[in-house]
């Protein structure tokens, strides 16, 4: 089996955990967010290189099985897809069933309809900033990849005007909690989505004449444009046409749409966006960016959702002022996740400072956005450490944080650099020496 196939059968298995009624409901809801956050990178990378491999054929050959691959890829998708909404809506009667209401704008009661629209004019509407559909603008430059868009249809008469919204998940999150009207165990929740058609009208109003406004959602996913020569052959890459070379990287990969979309609507998108049929259009729900189940709430009671998982504490190391001391005399492992990461970051801390300690070699792939590990490394640099980092730029979708720590550990004195062409280095790997009486000993 082709491993893009193999991989679709990996996420069929979270999938099935989402779908599993032995798990709590709200886990259920968040396993849901990550076989769509899954499928998300999926269509970005893995679709995305197929595709790149038929445009690379119908140009210098090579690759024959590249299209039929993809078609096989499209007909697996939907067909969990069928599957993702049969499991979506068991978990929304399922969390209902446990007072958890998710509805949508049209099953809202007067009361929260009045709530919700004076909570759009007061917390949201300072985010929306709907794209118009006009020649010019280039739609598909302008839409963020993968996030969710609110495709605004106005009428006027018989004449139509079409505006983007984005779904503003960067700065309010995706749920939205609803005062309790009647009973206090019942938990009302409304996605962003509903807010938004709630304060349909009083976007457009005082801008545009309309007899009536209605939006369907929308999603595009994009290749995730890594860089050609890393992938193609320098000697096929001087061959290839400029025209190619941009459409290698530049086209949709999929679009999703909501299935009562009006085919109009629908037309102009992939006119707009310059679909291809090699693309994946795909008619789904209401909703899309499933991937904010993630962060579903913990809202009602805790049987809902697993306890949290305290992380283990060392033994050996727990309670240690010199971890250094502890190693010497015996090699220490930490499994990870279920070890407290403390122990190494307070590993690192103590490197930093330790007098004994002459240089730290370090491998980072991805590091959090308020980052000890980095951190440490600043500070052994500041105490006259000899620090080396090797930082990879590829680490997928976080190239620009690595970027800007890169610069940061650069401006401080730390020696970086970026491993080696055309290999991604994912290893996590740190080694200190540090020096002990006439030895220089090395820690690991």
């Amino acid at each position: 089996m082709e491993k893009e196939l193999s991989w679709l059968s990996f996420n069929h298995r979270v999938l099935q955990e989402a779908m599993d009624k032995s798990n709590p409901p709200i886990e259920r809801a968040r396993f849901l967010g990550i076989y769509s956050s899954n499928l998300d990178e999926y269509y970005r990378v893995r679709v995305a290189d197929v595709r790149r491999r038929i445009l690379l054929h119908q140009e210098v050959g090579g690759d024959p099985q590249a299209r039929a691959l993809l078609t096989a890829i499209q007909r697996r998708t939907l067909e969990l897809n069928a599957e993702f909404e049969l499991a979506h809506l068991e978990v929304v009667r399922t969390l209902a069933r446990h007072n958890i209401f998710l509805e949508n704008d049209e099953q809202l009661s007067i009361g929260h309809r009045e709530w919700l629209r004076k909570y759009f004019h007061s917390r949201i509407r300072k985010f929306i900033c709907p794209i118009v559909v006009s020649p010019q603008v280039d739609m598909g430059d302008v839409l963020a990849d993968d996030a969710t868009y609110l495709v605004a249809e106005l009428r006027r008469g018989d004449a139509y005007t079409y505006a983007l919204i984005e779904v503003p998940t960067d700065h309010h999150p995706r749920f939205i909690e609803l005062p309790a009207e009647t009973s206090r165990r019942k938990k009302p929740l409304v996605l962003l989505d509903n807010a938004i058609r709630i304060g349909l009208p009083e976007i457009f109003e005082g801008y545009f004449e309309f007899d009536e406004v209605q939006a369907w959602s929308m999603k595009m996913t994009r290749d995730a444009e890594y860089d050609l020569s890393d992938e193609i052959d320098e000697s096929l890459m001087d061959r290839l046409s400029s025209g190619l070379k941009q459409r290698l990287t530049a086209e949709p990969t999929r679009l999703v749409h909501d299935r009562d979309m009006p085919d109009r609507v629908l037309e102009m998108l992939k006119r707009e966006l310059g679909i291809t049929r090699m693309d994946a259009i795909i008619a789904g729900g209401r909703y899309h960016n499933m991937k904010d189940f993630l962060g579903f709430p913990s809202i009602g009671r805790a049987s809902l959702q697993n306890p949290d998982l305290e992380p283990i504490a060392s033994k050996a190391l727990d309670n240690q002022r010199n971890y250094f001391d502890v190693i010497r005399a015996k090699d220490v492992l930490l499994h990870y996740p279920y070890h407290d990461f403390y122990h190494f970051t307070e590993w690192l801390r103590q490197a930093a400072h330790d007098p004994a300690v002459e240089s730290i070699r370090i491998s980072l792939y991805r590091v959090a956005s308020s980052s000890l590990v980095i951190k440490a490394l600043l500070d052994a640099a500041a105490n006259g450490k000899e620090v080396s980092v090797i930082v990879e730029l590829q680490a997928r979708f976080d190239e620009e944080n690595n970027i800007r720590w890169s610069k940061l550990l650069t401006d401080s004195g730390v020696h970086v650099s970026f491993g080696i062409a055309n290999l991604k280095v994912h290893s996590k790997l740190c080694l200190i020496t540090r020096k002990e009486g006439d030895q220089r000993v090395r820690y690991a």
